[in-house]
């Protein structure tokens, strides 16, 4: 995975839970931002698009439990048509066709 490091597309709003696991581990903000924005070439803000399409897929992947924050990674794949990369195995068996979905082990 180290190949997609300084090519990573990341919406706003996952750039908040990564920062707030961070954070519950003792970091403090300032070291959360070095670890966290030199690995991002595009920051993407949580649009309205990304949000109504964060929405619909609640109603298509409802009973996986995925949270906002995977939602809004998937929105943003498929608004960009873009892979996205997870280490949640759950997001294996969702189903659906128009995101290319890459489980990182």
């Amino acid at each position: 995975m180290e190949e997609l490091l300084g090519h990573i597309v990341m919406s706003s709003l996952n750039v908040s839970e990564v920062a707030s696991v961070l954070l519950d581990s003792q970091m403090s903000l300032p070291e959360c931002e070095e670890i966290i924005f030199p690995l991002i070439s595009h920051l993407i803000p949580f649009d309205a698009s990304q949000a109504l399409m964060a929405a619909s897929l609640e109603k298509q992947i409802t009973h996986k439990g995925l949270s906002l924050g995977d939602r809004a990674c998937m929105a943003l794949g498929i608004k960009m048509k873009l892979p996205v990369y997870t280490a949640d195995q759950v997001w294996a068996d969702l189903g659906l066709t128009d995101i290319e979905i890459n489980l990182i082990r």
